[in-house]
């Protein structure tokens, strides 16, 4: 069944090139039919788009306490995964944003578990009841245990030695195996010497961060290589211009594709003067940390275009996969079950 067609002359399914003309089927929240237009059903209403059709857009880092998300929906971000916020706020937002024609839908891991007086809780920047503080491994798996009933995408942990103290081994590894037992990842900041180690020996499989504070080992970049994604958020450092930390982070991305890891595109949008789009300076250094314009669309899309899943719908002005940077002039066609955004 088909409520309603979308059609493009052309459209990213998945391979290094474009697909030609291309016909996607909606019905409610999902993708039900794809293919070319000469073949879809006659009887549905149809809208034909200009510029090149692709999935919707996913920042994997943002903080909505600190931003307005609804501007991110208008430029083709259709998924966002917050790292950080006060519950209080963020579960009704996570909810709303389900049904929230206006909003992108909003994934969340809930406040970041730290440890006493440890980031980001000294931070002028970090709103009242951001962080859960946990004093131990009995402490640690209660603070995950909390957090069950709201379904987080996944559980923030900071481990950033600069800014304050961290939780001990025995404390990490307790709230890593909590997780683990209802099927969540953790997902850590690591800053600090020797913190992207402890994070990996520990059992954590996503960093919020491409590391910058110090240069990884080749063991250790092979070793995430075959078990870890990292979130890039590159333009933080700088936002723009060229220090020290961008430069190291750039080097341990590079290297750890190289070696075969898993990259996501994130912003940490909410930290300092970052756009509220596609970020044209991430892509761009995604590009110098060696990811092609077709890794790089893999990277910023959630799910590829066919049936089954979300029916979010993006469009851009020319060849993504010629020129990724054509990503921060992209624009929301559909969200899963709403229609008539763009």
């Amino acid at each position: 069944m088909i409520d309603h067609l979308f059609v493009a002359d052309a459209a990213w399914l998945g391979a290094d090139d474009l697909a030609g003309p291309t016909a996607v089927g909606v019905c409610g929240d999902e993708i039900s039919w794809i293919g070319p237009p000469s073949a879809a059903p006659t009887a549905v209403p149809r809208t034909h788009l200009d510029g090149i059709l692709l999935p919707g857009l996913t920042d994997h880092h943002v903080h909505t306490a600190l931003i307005d998300p609804a501007e991110l929906l208008v430029a083709g971000v259709t998924t966002l995964v917050d790292l950080g916020g006060m519950p209080d706020d963020l579960w009704p937002l996570v909810e709303r944003s389900r049904n929230d024609p206006n909003l992108p839908r909003i994934r969340a891991a809930g406040p970041f578990l730290t440890a006493p007086g440890g980031y980001p809780t000294q931070q002028d920047w970090a709103p009242a009841g951001i962080a859960l503080e946990v004093d131990g491994p009995h402490s640690g798996a209660a603070a995950v245990e909390s957090l069950l009933p709201h379904e987080p995408i996944t559980i923030k942990v900071a481990l950033n030695s600069e800014a304050g103290p961290v939780v001990d081994d025995a404390t990490l590894r307790a709230i890593v195996h909590t997780a683990a037992d209802h099927g969540i990842p953790v997902t850590a900041h690591t800053q600090g010497s020797g913190q992207t180690l402890r994070a990996y020996q520990a059992g954590i499989r996503v960093l919020a961060h491409t590391p910058w504070t110090e240069t990884l080992t080749d063991d250790l970049i092979n070793d995430l290589a075959r078990s870890t994604t990292i979130i890039s958020t590159l333009d933080i450092h700088g936002w723009g211009t060229p220090t020290h930390e961008r430069d190291t982070a750039l080097r341990n991305l590079h290297r750890f594709h190289a070696a075969g890891g898993t990259v996501r595109y994130g912003t940490d949008l909410g930290n300092g003067p970052l756009p509220r789009a596609v970020n044209a300076r991430e892509v761009a250094a995604l590009t110098e940390a060696g990811l092609t314009p077709v890794d790089i669309l893999h990277a910023i899309t959630s799910s590829l275009l066919r049936p089954g899943v979300p029916a979010d719908l993006t469009a851009v002005p020319v060849d993504p996969t010629t020129n990724p940077g054509a990503l921060s002039r992209a624009i929301t066609i559909h969200k899963a079950g709403m229609r008539g955004i763009r």
